[in-house]
């Protein structure tokens, strides 16, 4: 079984181990220090291939790191984290290779741990503020999406957003970034595809058969926004494709919220990716008054949708398989 590295363990003769910021299934993140460079502190994020992968697959997930981690190395954005180096090597102690990628140490809490205090003292999270947040993010995603060939997150989520000191938004957790091929629409996704079920579009459970664009970022966006409004994680996608009627609307959590914003969190959070707004771009002007809700595909009840869904119960079935088995490995 993989473990994590314990503080004091140097990598590549430059980046020493300082503490553990959070650990998964698959992989984990580190504080480190970068001895090259006195005084600098970053982040480590280190993955590992799933148990019992080939030969030709390892290669195939090795290759795939490479060309991710190059994409992000290219990416400069004061609301990401800048990417400065990425390896592969066998770190001390253990038997196999792991990928690793170094990126700008970001501090202060998350907005997962912000909209959990809120609710402990029995309040919501300001409007506004947040609001301002979300403006932040919509400036990272807009940015990563105008990219050639545009790049999805494909985890956007409170504990994935931090608040710096500053009051500065930065999006963080590169582990499920993929470039998209313009000219092929579908991403393959794997098991490291799925993202955290709240705030995960359908399209995105079906594993390699997902098609997922930039609209699938803007699912998880107002999800997102659906927590830091109402304290409370949305229903997933399946409990939705279950019950038409599983998903509170914001207004019953928290009645303070006006109607055009609950309106835009819905639209944003809309089954099928056609009807949802077309970029986060356009939402963001809603968000911001400076649109009406922008014109979408002509919507379609959530009932129809599911029933086009039960047609295809093959692809819900393997959904539900990539998403047991990514359960297990997460919790082995």
């Amino acid at each position: 079984m993989d473990t994590g590295l314990e503080p004091g363990t140097n990598l590549r003769d430059r980046y020493e181990i300082l503490s553990l910021i959070g650990q998964g299934g698959m992989g984990a993140v580190y504080k480190a220090a970068d001895n090259r460079l006195p005084g600098r502190v970053c982040a480590i994020k280190e993955t590992w291939p799933p148990p019992g992968l080939g030969a030709e697959a390892l290669v195939d997930t090795r290759g795939q790191f490479l060309r991710e981690a190059s994409t992000l190395a290219r990416l400069d954005h004061p609301n990401l984290p800048k990417v400065s180096d990425y390896f592969t090597m066998v770190p001390p102690g253990q038997s196999f290779s792991r990928d690793y990628l170094v990126m700008d140490y970001v501090a202060g809490e998350d907005l997962e741990q912000i909209v959990q205090q809120a609710r402990r003292e029995g309040r919501f999270l300001d409007e506004g503020e947040v609001l301002d947040w979300m403006d932040q993010l919509c400036d990272a995603l807009r940015y990563l999406h105008r990219q050639d060939p545009p790049v999805l997150h494909r985890d956007v989520k409170p504990a994935n957003v931090k608040l710096t000191p500053e009051g500065r938004i930065k999006l963080v957790d590169f582990g499920l970034v993929k470039p998209l091929d313009p000219t092929d629409p579908k991403t393959l996704t794997g098991l490291r595809g799925i993202g955290s079920l709240p705030y995960t579009p359908i399209e995105q459970y079906a594993g390699e058969l997902g098609h997922t664009d930039r609209r699938s970022d803007l699912y998880s966006l107002g999800a997102t926004l659906y927590h830091l409004l109402t304290g409370l994680a949305p229903a997933n996608a399946q409990e939705r494709f279950l019950d038409s009627g599983a998903l509170r609307r914001p207004r019953e959590v928290n009645p303070a919220i006006s109607p055009a914003l609950e309106g835009a969190v819905l639209a944003a959070m809309a089954l099928h990716p056609k009807d949802r707004p077309a970029s986060v771009e356009a939402w963001q002007a809603v968000l911001a008054g400076e649109l009406a809700m922008p014109p979408v595909a002509r919507p379609r009840h959530e009932e129809s949708w599911a029933q086009a869904l039960r047609a295809n119960w093959w692809l819900i079935l393997l959904a539900l398989i990539t998403i047991s088995a990514a359960v297990l490995l997460t919790f082995r």
